[in-house]
């Protein structure tokens, strides 16, 4: 990998704030504690049946939830 393409990588994930990463990591964090804690013991549930799954759900959840807390940007006129 080249300095050129370390650049763009980088700059890449400063665009994704930072709280919202958070979210994503606890958000997967607690999807998977709850395949382990609930789950579906028959495994007809689509999403707890499977740890991929709800994790990713949490994942999903978690960054939603932490983003509704990103400050706006003042415009001014």
């Amino acid at each position: 990998m080249n300095e050129e393409q370390i650049n763009t990588k980088i700059g890449f994930l400063k665009k994704i704030p930072m709280l919202s990463m958070i979210g994503l990591v606890i958000g997967a964090i607690g999807g998977y504690i709850y395949y382990v804690k609930v789950g579906c013991v028959s495994g007809t549930c689509a999403i707890t049946s499977n740890p991929w799954m709800s994790t990713a759900w949490g994942a999903a959840f978690g960054y939603l939830i932490f983003d509704m807390f990103k400050r706006k940007k003042n415009s001014k006129d």
